[in-house]
């Protein structure tokens, strides 16, 4: 389910621990110790919590003098309010107390929710349905009883109205008079949407952050866009479980295919009447983002055509729907989409950009025009976290040095004057969560050997409190520990790199010429998705970071290394994966194969390659391409043939197959699958909304016929990412295939 501005995350298990004041250091304190030091087994590290756990939906009120947060204790999940003035914390909401309010339709979550614009009361979502919960008396109300479930719900900017999408149609309620009006009809599934984005643009236009409608800052109108999906195609998932199987259709453009055609309107929320905007453009381009003036008298939209190398961001008037180019930017390859646009009082307008090959956020004009960068130079842009009232810009990103992109931090720059200030700079991943009202933020740090940790601060940066936290069931401490460096690369080009040593490894090892009385098997885990980091980050993975630490306790090592087309080397890196995937990843991988064999710990003979998704298609390329290299492979969910995924994705970097069909034979891990040598095993979740189980199905018939041996573990009922269950059963499968084959 969408949650929109809710807060997105679940509510975990763990131990009661209220927000403490901050004492000594910050990466310490309110984080409770384990409870008994013990290796890890792969049942403790994918178990809830197994990773450790955090506070959940962290949000700030209004005035930005409270914060919100949700930590399960032995009352169950409770939300909790943090006074910033003392650094104190009040459970404000227990679930448990209000479960059996309504016998019929109990509350049995908290799946987000939503401050007030006064600050008075929140917006709780449960199972589908809208609470009331009021501040001041603790009282909760129902405001909904569906059904279907609501979806993205929104409170106005005036707070006396919410509004939401029921079955594929925009719908508003008045939190007055409980009176419910829609605002548009015609919605219906696979056919027509209104203010709820399709598959496409949840997935690919908005990474699964989706949302289809915008409110004006008067509160008086709500922009929302509207899918016509009658062009587009549907593929058949299918669950296997009943005894006659059930096949849910899911419309999915393949590249090439006709897209969803997308409109934006305007409704006036008393009369019900819509203006649709005259966006232009070519019959599949992408209307991917929607943004009202500070002023509510104009809309921005960005438009972004098919072929993704040109974004138009258009002036659009609600009155008559008239859409004029305001800015443009082109790029001979791809522009990547992103959510840094904020308007500015007066027209102006913030912008973020990689023209100049890494990415910076620029301060634009009411004209359009650019008038100077704001985030400083050797800095690369990542996310603009927030714009404050008092004209900070809050952002995350990176140093542009040869491995800076392992390191995450968080700065804050004065719009006016250029002024930068640096937050969250320690060695790791830095993130932060800002108050828009007086500039405290919670900022969250973490590395690859340390789990997450919530310190609230102050603008000033003094520290406040440690919000709640537990560590895994486990003593990290005692797992071996990543190491960063670069390694010799093609062109005389160093490449960002990681190891983790297999415990027991005698340290002089690595400085010996004469080969050592034992040599160890390693383990490559890359992705290598075009301006992708996947794989070389300093920051704390959850589960698959720790199966790696695992393995490595068991006399493994393992590996990761970047390509030149990873987010460490700019656009201009990245543009060396347009037409043409797989081969900059490939080049890579030998590279590090290449290091590897001047380790004299390292048994060359005994190397496996594994991956998910686009790891998973790059594993298969690799393993075809230079067979004999790896002994082993795993891959997991698979693009086989990149004209059996998505629009959206595939053509940013291939263009469409009848534009470039040797590009895309050539990319296609299928075209070389009669090259294999090496032990495969695939794995694919027969319900993989993302990328389907066809494309394993294809390659797999392709082995049969060329009477090639593999292995393959087919999950019934999982998606894209798997289930708990399955979860541990997968590395188990994988644990167990890579001990078969390189016998650690």
């Amino acid at each position: 389910m969408t949650l929109s501005r809710f807060l997105r995350s679940a509510v975990t298990a763990g131990l009661l621990a209220a927000a403490l004041p901050l004492a000594g250091n910050a990466r310490n304190a309110g984080v409770a110790p384990p409870p008994s030091p013990s290796r890890p087994t792969l049942d403790a590290i994918f178990a809830p919590g197994g990773s450790g756990r955090v506070s959940t939906q962290v949000a700030w009120s209004p005035d930005g003098r409270r914060l919100t947060y949700v930590w399960k204790d032995e009352h169950g999940a409770t939300l909790w309010g943090l006074d910033l003035a003392t650094g104190r914390s009040e459970a404000l909401f227990r679930l448990d107390d209000w479960k059996g309010r309504w016998d019929d339709k109990p509350i049995l979550s908290l799946d987000g929710y939503e401050w007030s614009p006064r600050g008075d009361f929140l917006l709780l979502l449960s199972g589908g349905d809208l609470f009331r919960f009021s501040l001041g008396r603790h009282e909760l109300s129902r405001l909904t009883e569906t059904k279907g479930g609501i979806e993205d719900p929104k409170l106005s900017p005036q707070g006396d109205r919410v509004a939401f999408v029921r079955d594929a149609d925009l719908h508003v309620l008045d939190l007055a008079t409980r009176r419910e009006t829609a605002l548009t009809s015609g919605g219906k599934p696979d056919v027509t949407l209104n203010g709820v984005a399709d598959w496409i643009y949840s997935e690919e236009i908005w990474t699964r952050a989706p949302t289809a409608y915008w409110w004006s800052p008067d509160g008086r109108a709500i922009a929302y866009a509207q899918f016509d999906e009658t062009p587009v195609e549907a593929y058949p998932l299918v669950d296997y479980s009943p005894k006659y199987p059930t096949v849910l259709w899911q419309k999915y453009p393949k590249a090439g295919e006709p897209n969803p055609r997308v409109r934006i309107g305007v409704v006036d929320v008393s009369s019900g009447r819509t203006t649709w905007l005259a966006t232009g453009g070519a019959d599949g381009d992408y209307l991917a983002r929607v943004a009202w003036t500070v002023d509510a008298r104009e809309l921005r939209v960005q438009r972004l055509n098919r072929a993704q190398n040109r974004l138009d961001l258009l002036r659009c008037q609600p009155a008559d729907g008239r859409c004029t180019p305001l800015y443009t930017e082109e790029h001979p390859t791809w522009i990547d989409l992103t959510n840094d646009f904020r308007p500015l009082p007066g027209g102006g307008f913030l912008w973020s950009s990689a023209e100049s090959g890494w990415r910076r956020l620029y301060l634009h004009g009411a004209d359009g025009k650019e008038i100077r960068p704001l985030t400083p130079e050797g800095w690369s842009l990542t996310l603009l976290n927030a714009l404050t009232a008092d004209g900070w810009a809050y952002v995350t990103g990176y140093s542009t040095g040869p491995l800076g992109a392992a390191d995450h931090q968080v700065l804050r720059v004065r719009i006016a004057g250029g002024t930068v200030e640096k937050l969250g700079m320690d060695p790791g991943t830095n993130g932060a969560v800002v108050a828009e009202q007086g500039g405290a933020y919670v900022l969250t740090w973490n590395d690859a050997d340390h789990p997450s940790v919530k310190t609230v601060h102050r603008a000033d940066g003094s520290a406040v409190a440690t919000l709640p936290g537990a560590p895994p069931p486990f003593d990290v401490a005692t797992l071996p520990r990543w190491e960063f460096f670069t390694i010799d690369g093609p062109d005389g080009v160093k490449l960002p790199a990681r190891l983790l040593k297999p415990a027991g490894l005698d340290p002089g090892h690595s400085a010996r010429p004469a080969r050592p009385a034992r040599q160890y098997p390693v383990i490559f885990y890359h992705y290598g998705a075009p301006s992708s980091q996947a794989v070389v980050y300093n920051g704390w993975v959850l589960g698959l970071d720790l199966w790696h630490k695992w393995m490595a306790t068991r006399g493994y090592a393992v590996f990761e290394v970047e390509s030149r087309s990873s987010l460490f080397f700019d656009q201009t890196g990245a543009d060396r994966d347009y037409r043409r995937i797989g081969g900059n990843d490939l080049e890579a991988q030998l590279a590090g194969v290449a290091y590897l064999k001047k380790l004299p710990w390292v048994d060359p003979a005994r190397l496996g390659l594994w991956g998910w998704s686009a790891g998973a298609t790059n594993t298969l390329y690799c393993l075809f391409n230079a067979p004999g290299v790896w002994r082993a492979g795993v891959s997991g969910a698979p693009v086989t043939d990149w004209a059996l995924y998505d629009t959206a994705w595939t053509e940013r970097y291939l263009a469409r197959p009848q534009d470039d069909p040797e590009g895309y034979r050539l990319s296609s891990p299928i075209t070389y699958a009669g090259k294999l040598k090496d032990a495969l095993l695939l794995v694919h979740g027969m319900e993989d909304d993302n990328v389907h189980p066809q494309n394993t199905m294809v390659l797999i018939d392709k082995l049969i016929q060329a009477r090639l041996p593999f292995e393959e573990a087919l999950y019934p009922g999982q998606r894209h990412r798997f289930g708990d269950a399955a979860t541990v059963d997968l590395y188990e499968r994988i644990t167990d295939f890579f001990d078969r084959h390189l016998t650690p």
